[in-house]
């Protein structure tokens, strides 16, 4: 086998906002059956680590275009992290400042990523779920003149997924099966957005939703409650607090309603979370592909797929970031930061440099 051998991207990039988007599809060599192809859309590729830098950059840059947003004006959103963090780099690259809402039971790395980036983080009390720290940014929005992102309601989000995530599946899968697409919904940007160029472009590709068996929003059948303006108005009944972070939040988004409504999907399968962090963690040690509980949710998803697709199908499961996001979470929890009894026993299997 001879050594590899790189060559540089072929182009110079003018800021790290070019380098949202084109990332890669792996194969699953080690953890998928036999009898079938299981790939995964590696989100973590992006320059902030996650799916949400692609909303994020068209969440400002069509405030741009429309003239909403003006030079140096506040930027403020509700988000779980993701979308804070792709907010807190785009906005440090373009120069606004930014303020992000967000209640405190998500992880901690996320907040300090966001506040390392420049951003201001409030956070909100986690009994007030996804509605309170939206409701408190939008309370923000309107007692200081602030741009509110809107992620659940933008069209821009949607379209960004349109136009570049599905773009790059079709283009990668030119002239190859793809049997099923697998994904989560947190927003609906993806689902929606790769959901109406499947359904045009691939009408034989099944796509296949999912979302955390205790929190099961669309399964229970129950509409959501919302606003004038799309907005929830309160939260769905079927939630529960749940592992999966940056899931299904307590209400059903309203960019993700286009998805229920035009029928984007062929089948919803919920998933527990521990199903979600068993596959993360097999992921990691078995594939060397590192990502969160969302990423392991939507394999483990697909791998229920898999068992009872066709011999020779082709699977795609998107894998929304890193598992660094969740150092401090129970993803992380079964990790010592100590030698276990088998390390030790390796340190004093030589005489030198021992741990006291």
């Amino acid at each position: 086998m001879s050594i590899r051998t790189t060559r540089g991207l072929g182009q110079l990039y003018p800021s790290v906002l070019d380098t949202v988007g084109n990332t890669p599809v792996i194969r699953l060599n080690r953890i998928a059956p036999d009898n079938v192809t299981v790939y995964v859309k590696a989100e973590a590729f992006n320059p902030g680590a996650s799916v949400k830098d692609r909303l994020a950059l068209n969440i400002i840059e069509a405030a741009e275009r429309a003239g909403d947003l003006r030079p140096g004006q506040t930027v403020v959103e509700a988000t779980s992290g993701n979308t804070g963090i792709g907010l807190a780099m785009v906005c440090a690259a373009k120069g606004y400042p930014l303020v992000v809402t967000m209640a405190d039971s998500f992880s901690i790395e996320r907040r300090r990523l966001m506040r390392f980036l420049g951003a201001k983080v409030v956070l909100t009390p986690r009994a007030g779920k996804g509605t309170g720290m939206y409701l408190k940014a939008k309370e923000l929005a309107e007692a200081n003149g602030w741009f509110l992102a809107r992620q659940f309601e933008t069209k821009a989000n949607a379209d960004i997924h349109e136009s570049t995530t599905a773009s790059e599946i079709l283009g990668d899968f030119t002239g190859e099966r793809l049997d099923y697409f697998i994904t989560g919904y947190g927003t609906g940007g993806t689902a929606t957005g790769v959901g109406r160029v499947l359904r045009r472009e691939r009408p034989e590709t099944r796509i296949i939703l999912t979302e955390p068996a205790n929190a099961a929003l669309v399964s229970s059948g129950h509409a959501q409650a919302r606003t004038e303006g799309g907005a929830p108005a309160e939260s769905h009944p079927a939630f529960e607090p749940h592992p999966i972070q940056g899931w299904t939040p307590d209400f059903i988004p309203l960019v993700l309603q286009e998805a229920l409504d035009n029928q984007y999907y062929d089948e919803l399968i919920p998933i527990p979370g521990a199903e979600g962090m068993k596959w993360a963690a097999r992921l990691a040690s078995e594939e060397g592909i590192l990502t969160g509980v969302s990423g392991g949710s939507t394999v483990a998803v697909a791998m229920l797929v898999a068992e009872k697709a066709a011999p020779g199908s082709v699977l795609l499961a998107m894998l929304p970031d890193t598992g660094e996001r969740y150092l401090s979470t129970p993803l992380f929890e079964h990790i010592s930061e100590e030698m276990s009894e088998e390390e030790i026993a390796l340190s004093k299997s030589t005489p030198g440099y021992q741990m006291e």
